[in-house]
């Protein structure tokens, strides 16, 4: 039996409340891996409420901020040290180590960085990264689309694993509902205004759901509010039966993204209800929506209202079976495993 390390970030607990795509793969992927065999322990803060073996004294920095308003801008650094602590003193316990937070690990890790994996859940062209990469030649990393892999070097490419989530979490909706859907952080990489703009372009109302953006709270009151209406209401953060429902009565995902997202898990989210997704062609979205099959790729907003006209020619049931085919939880376990067990015969 293969004994793997799970080592999340420290930000929110795993699995997440509301916002919080990585914990919830994490999860997600901790518990298929178990299905499969594989002893996993979770290393995640003390607020997390899961079923897995877990590691970990201190809460999240959503519980601290929770707890104390605003704290100390190193906190973060002093929980990825715990962490990393209580992770060194159990190092010969695992066979795998496999890393989401940020980069501190590599250097713990030494030798044992040929038995690791790390999944980097973020964009990977910028300096940070590339200062990473090149201080850590040997540290095997997986990337979680072609898109993100493109940007890692060649040295440090360990392979591609797309996300997964639970394949029973949501239920699909083969009827079409009234109204469009955007769920995701209120900022200006994912571009909520540019969805009411387009389903108000298209006569059809819009729900939005997600957290406002806390390193760009201006953006939403600026950019966003101003634009809300009757036809255009923002639900706040949503829980996964609230999302569930969001997307379940949607006619449409929009997902008008102005960055190069390294994977967008609402995608799939949406895939399990069996809603089609309108998504803009950057980063990922070629790779996960199947244009014409679970909905569209588009590079305008008048190309994503020209595409909600044909919305109702996309197979709702053909998008939930795309979806069980290509993005569940056992799927993502078993491309990891055989990543883990690639890295452990090298």
């Amino acid at each position: 039996m293969i004994r793997v390390a799970q080592v999340a970030p420290n930000i929110f607990p795993t699995p997440p409340e509301h916002h919080g795509g990585t914990e919830r793969v994490i999860h997600d992927l901790g518990t298929a891996l178990r299905s499969l065999g594989v002893e996993v322990t979770l290393f995640a803060p003390s607020d997390s409420a899961t079923h897995l073996p877990r590691i970990g004294s201190y809460p999240s920095l959503a519980a601290l901020e929770h707890r104390y308003g605003r704290v100390a801008p190193g906190v973060p650094a002093a929980l990825d040290a715990l962490q990393l602590e209580a992770l060194r003193q159990r190092l010969g316990d695992f066979d795998i180590v496999h890393c989401h937070g940020e980069f501190a690990h590599a250097a713990l890790l030494g030798d044992r960085r040929r038995h690791s994996l790390t999944t980097i859940h973020w964009r990977v062209d910028e300096l940070d990264r590339a200062l990473f990469f090149e201080g850590f030649p040997d540290l095997p990393v997986a990337a979680i689309s072609a898109a993100q892999g493109a940007g890692i070097p060649a040295a440090n490419r360990a392979g591609v694993v797309h996300h997964g989530i639970a394949r029973d979490r949501y239920d699909a909706s083969l009827a079409p509902g009234e109204h469009l859907a955007f769920v995701g952080r209120m900022t200006d990489q994912k571009r909520p205004d540019t969805a009411i703009r387009v389903a108000r372009a298209a006569g059809l109302p819009i729900r939005l759901g997600g957290t406002i953006d806390v390193g760009n709270p201006g953006y939403f009151h600026r950019e966003v509010r101003p634009l809300l209406a009757g036809d255009a209401v923002y639900l706040g953060p949503v829980d996964d039966a609230e999302k569930g429902a969001l997307l379940q009565g949607a006619a449409a995902l929009l997902f008008p993204i102005d960055w190069p997202e390294p994977f967008g898990l609402v995608m799939i989210e949406a895939m399990a209800c069996g809603t089609p997704v309108i998504a803009w062609n950057r980063g990922s979205v070629p790779e996960i929506v199947e244009d014409g099959v679970t909905g569209f790729i588009v590079a305008s907003e008048d190309e994503a209202v020209a595409a909600l006209a044909r919305i109702g020619a996309i197979d709702r049931a053909g998008v939930r079976r795309r979806f069980e085919e290509r993005f569940t939880a056992e799927r993502m376990a078993r491309d990891y495993l055989a990543l883990y067990r690639r890295l452990l015969s090298a």
